[in-house]
């Protein structure tokens, strides 16, 4: 599919890139993006990138929209590649028990270990595709194929807040407690989202990449701990 551009209303576009989730497209969608920032137009109020499409949302008095359009059809030919805008994260998790009531249940449908799941979970470097939802709740992917299941019939009313789930191909960390129909296999003492960063609310963002490290329990409490002490801060949690 070509790149094309969608109107939304007087004050937003969209380049879309095709209709799939899939890591090539969306680093088109993170090269486009960089490639856009790189221009620093006067007029743009927000970027928003998806699984395969990048909303830009401009004032229509400071800036074209034909000239915007032009912008846009441009960067969507820049070449991906390792984005200047991305960050590296390692994300400790404690697995199973009252942490990851699901574990158990996920290893017995794929006919692994405990261990075997928290292993390929945690060996794989997933990519943050989009965040939405709840802020800063994070779509990352892609899991291996025989760690893909279907949500849950019934989701639960309440999901612990910093809980690390998985549904179909992705994996997610909810920053809030709320309602959630995920398979839940552990939890992270990482704030992944904090009003008191003005810059950056969300501590991930698109084209950021991640890998999950297991704890112990007393080493959650240790790093919770920190976090809440704010001894232990977001540059922590970022790889070398």
């Amino acid at each position: 599919m070509k790149p094309r551009i969608l109107a939304l209303g007087d004050g937003a576009l969209t380049l879309e890139f095709g209709n799939r989730i899939d890591q090539a497209l969306n680093a088109k969608v993170m090269a486009a993006r960089d490639a856009l920032a790189a221009l620093k137009l006067e007029g743009i109020s927000d970027v928003v990138p998806t699984y395969r499409s990048l909303t830009v949302h401009f004032d229509p008095l400071l800036l074209d929209r034909e000239a915007l359009t032009a912008h846009l059809l441009e960067t969507a030919q820049a070449p991906p590649g390792k984005s200047a805008l991305a960050t590296r994260w390692n994300i400790p998790v404690v697995f199973g028990g009252e942490f990851g009531p699901d574990l158990a249940k996920v290893a017995r449908i794929t006919g692994r270990s405990e261990s075997d799941v928290i292993e390929a979970l945690c060996a794989t470097e997933l990519r943050v595709f989009l965040i939405g939802f709840l802020p800063g709740f994070p779509y990352l992917g892609e899991l291996p194929e025989w760690l893909r299941l279907p949500r849950l019939a019934t989701p639960r009313s309440t999901v612990p807040a910093n809980s690390l789930a998985i549904a179909g191909a992705q994996a997610a960390v909810y920053p809030w407690a709320s309602p959630g129909g995920w398979h839940l296999l552990g939890r992270t003492p990482v704030r992944l989202f904090d009003l008191t960063d003005a810059a950056r609310p969300a501590l991930l963002a698109p084209g950021d990449t991640l890998r999950f490290a297991p704890v112990s329990a007393d080493e959650f409490e240790r790093l919770a701990a920190g976090v809440a002490a704010g001894k232990i801060g977001r540059k922590d949690w970022q790889e070398a």
